[in-house]
């Protein structure tokens, strides 16, 4: 592969892994399944809106799976698909990094989510 697809591919996944709220979704979602209402409320800054259309976006490209229950009421759950889980080993390398190098303190914003 030559180094301009690399650079073009490359600035994509960080495009796309560095939109506001991204990353917090897709860390939500590798323990599994979950409803809209329970990734809301575990990022408590992030207004429904942005929540819907950042999962939308998710599910354009193909990292998370929008599965429909014909229950009362409507179940509808939001998981990761295959490319989605690839991610995972990522995640756990910034988690490792983050715990050696963040000092505590710094990562104690109140506007933030915890992990």
């Amino acid at each position: 592969m030559e180094q301009k697809q690399l650079c073009a591919r490359f600035e994509k996944a960080v495009e796309l892994l560095s939109k506001r709220w991204v990353a917090f979704i897709i860390f939500r979602l590798l323990s599994g399944p979950q409803r809209f209402s329970d990734i809301d409320h575990s990022l408590p800054n992030l207004s429904g809106k942005v929540l819907s259309d950042r999962l939308k976006e998710l599910e354009a490209e193909g990292l998370i799976r929008r599965d429909v229950y014909p229950e009362m009421p409507v179940r509808i759950e939001y998981s990761l698909t295959e490319k989605g889980q690839a991610l995972s080993p990522l995640f756990a390398d910034i988690a490792g990094w983050a715990e050696q190098w963040i000092d505590p303190a710094d990562a104690d914003s109140p506007a933030e989510p915890k992990c």
